[in-house]
């Protein structure tokens, strides 16, 4: 008989007694049965969207708040958190009676914030960025002798956020062949997986991580734990630069494997959940979803039981236009191309034909030049094998076409900005900025700029979370370079270039 290593059964022990239910329900384990009939396999979802805080979070929270000593309740807690994790705290307290701070970046949305406070929390803003409110909150519990509420670094945390493991194995019978776990700071992993392999080892367990804040797949990949230089704020419920310290041993025993996805197919997970739900999920919530279909097609799975967990539905309103108008080239449902026509009489009706009646659902175009046109494309299509017949097609009717179906720079921007070239822009540079949606920070960026440094392009997209995308051309002369990089480190919001982008060359370049 295997030996089991003690801190397996310890968490084995700690999950059987965590405290999660005086303010947690049992969330169904149901079956997305239109998502299940296009993978050939039975995914079921663990909706713990259904909790009081449509969140997860609150199971691990209230565990660590309950077996506090009495004395330490009294003298209250305190978090950091711009989510999920802060609303559990907040209802955690509110029901044991204890006083809680949560300290949030100034760059929460006013809902977000407004929902903490309706619980009875005091909520604190400092810093731009989580790691800043983090730090401003653990100098918070020195001074004012409050306990830290860790979101994912605690044993009683992983404890109650492992009772989702509890309940997956109670409310089958059938083999479950792998669990999805989305992965943030690892507390939710590592907990799931503490339980289920302890009982059913055979049971695969599978992580997802986006793959702008992939800090556990690089982890576990290198041996040890890394901090990511920076993490993409779409999934901002799993944006963190490191993961914790017990979580990422747990996760080294237990954890099978991790999996990548990208925006466009979170996007599309949102909208099959909503499909099959009528629930729209947040981005982080429909992560495992993604990564189980994404996995499904790269293995060719068929027939087997997988379960994902939907973790949140804590989603902006703002941020579904975006989520809408991603989720079919996340699908692999709209190519995006470019194309170049001549300037002539039929070639739109020879461009038409090419695509054999298939359906349009995006056309840009405006004249620039008297010998051809650049235009910008959505098609409907079934899958990228057919992305690649369309452009196979297209070029053999003799135009050049270009798939941009995988290019951020031209979904995000250039596709609503089709035919800005300009003579003028000389000396142009390029740039995607992330900046927070805070008061000041635009003036904070321009007036870090040189004033001969003209801003000759300038388009911004809100995704609905705390930053926003922003596409900026700035007329710079080549000896004045090493000063403008200069003053982007000094800005310090997280930017690349992309002046060589083949969309911005072909459209606006």
């Amino acid at each position: 008989m295997l030996a089991i290593p003690m801190a397996r059964r310890d968490y084995l022990e700690r999950i059987l007694k965590a405290r999660v239910y005086d303010v947690a329900v049992e969330s169904p384990l149901e079956l997305a049965e239109g998502l299940s009939a296009r993978l050939g396999v039975r995914l079921w979802l663990k909706r713990e969207d259904t909790q009081p805080v449509f969140s997860f979070k609150l199971r691990g929270a209230y565990n660590m708040m309950a077996g506090l000593e009495p004395t330490r309740l009294k003298r209250g807690v305190v978090t950091a958190s711009a989510g999920n994790h802060a609303q559990g705290v907040a209802l955690a307290a509110q029901r044991l009676a204890c006083r809680a701070v949560i300290v949030m970046p100034v760059t929460t949305p006013r809902i977000k914030v407004e929902a903490v406070t309706a619980r009875g929390a005091q909520v604190v803003l400092s810093g731009d960025s989580y790691a800043e409110a983090y730090e401003h909150a653990r100098n918070l519990a020195l001074r004012r002798r409050l306990t830290f509420v860790h979101p994912y670094d605690d044993p009683a945390v992983i404890a109650g956020q492992g009772t989702i493991g509890m309940e997956i194995l109670r409310q089958t019978t059938r083999p479950i062949h792998a669990v999805f776990v989305p992965v943030g700071g690892g507390g939710l992993i590592a907990g799931v997986a503490a339980y289920i392999k302890r009982l059913r080892p055979k049971v695969r367990i599978i992580g997802v991580e986006p793959v702008d804040a992939n800090a556990m797949a690089r982890s576990l990949r290198v041996g040890r734990r890394v901090v990511l230089d920076h993490v993409g704020l779409f999934a901002d419920g799993v944006a963190v630069k490191q993961v914790g310290k017990e979580p990422f041993r747990l996760a080294r025993q237990l954890v099978d494997e991790m999996v990548l996805v990208d925006t466009d197919e979170i996007c599309a997970a949102i909208k099959d959940v909503f499909l099959d739900t009528r629930v729209v999920l947040e981005p982080s919530g429909a992560l495992a979803v993604a990564g189980a279909k994404a996995w499904v097609k790269r293995h060719g799975i068929t027939g087997r039981d997988l379960v994902a967990i939907a973790s949140g539905a804590n989603t902006n309103f703002d941020r579904l236009r975006f989520v809408a108008e991603r989720a079919e080239v996340g699908e692999h449902r709209e190519a995006v191309l470019a194309v170049t026509l001549p300037e002539e009489r039929g070639s739109f009706r020879r461009f038409c034909a090419a695509l054999g009646g298939r359906n349009i659902s995006e056309f840009n175009y405006r004249m620039s030049d008297a010998r051809r046109a650049h235009i910008f494309v959505g098609v409907t299509v079934s899958d990228r094998g057919e992305t690649v017949r369309i452009v196979r097609a297209l070029r053999r009717a003799g135009f050049a076409t270009l798939d941009f179906s995988d290019d951020e720079l031209a979904k995000g921007h250039v596709r609503h900005m089709v035919g800005g070239h300009c003579p003028l822009a000389k000396n142009e540079l390029l740039y995607r900025f992330e900046f927070p949606e805070r008061p000041g920070a635009l003036m904070k960026f321009l007036t870090a700029m040189n004033p001969s440094w003209n801003i000759s392009l300038f388009n911004y997209r809100n995704l609905g979370a705390d930053y926003g995308s922003i596409l900026v051309g700035i007329q710079v002369p080549r000896a004045e370079l090493p000063e403008f990089r200069r003053s982007l480190r000094e800005l310090g919001y997280p930017h690349a270039d992309v002046t060589r982008n083949a969309a911005y060359r072909l459209f606006l370049g």
